[in-house]
């Protein structure tokens, strides 16, 4: 009885096998293939987008990091959590980060994904260095952008940073 259970069962795993495998392999190659090549526009606006936001972050310039963030922003932090209060934030960076922290982009490690209608995600890894400790050596950390393009331009609407 048992024999027959087990004969019964197995053509059902094995499917379930191959179709987790097939997922598996989809998903890596939407994942390789996803992206935008990065001679396109949408990668070179991005980056543009990313350098222009965080030499403004890097410079204390509040205005120019005001105009490229979203009303609706959501920032998640995996060690302060999530900020919703797009003035709030603001006012941590003048507060905390100004003259204190820089941040630099490590080469070719983003990534940019269309999100059609909507906007791009920004996916790559940053360093951030506190100025009052030059030596400190600086690990990379992801982080993951989400740009809407709105109707004054490309804002930072979600941004997920991991460190």
């Amino acid at each position: 009885m048992k024999t027959q259970t087990i004969y019964r069962t197995l053509p059902a795993l094995k499917t379930r096998h191959i179709l987790l495998i097939l997922a598996i392999l989809v998903g890596a190659l939407a994942d390789a293939f996803g992206q935008v090549p990065e001679d396109s526009d949408l990668y070179r606006t991005i980056l543009d987008l990313d350098q222009a936001y965080f030499t403004a972050y890097n410079e204390c310039d509040m205005a120019t990091q005001e105009e490229l963030l979203s009303d609706s922003l959501e920032f998640y932090h995996d060690q302060g959590g999530l900020s919703t209060s797009k003035s709030g934030i603001l006012e941590s960076i003048e507060d905390n980060i100004c003259g204190q922290v820089s941040r630099s982009l490590v080469p070719g490690s983003v990534e940019v994904h269309e999100i059609k209608g909507f906007g791009a995600v920004e996916i790559g890894l940053h360093k951030f260095y506190n100025n009052r400790e030059p030596d400190a050596i600086s690990k990379p950390s992801r982080f993951v952008t989400v740009w809407k393009q709105e109707n004054d331009g490309w804002k930072m609407h979600r941004i997920i940073s991991l460190h």
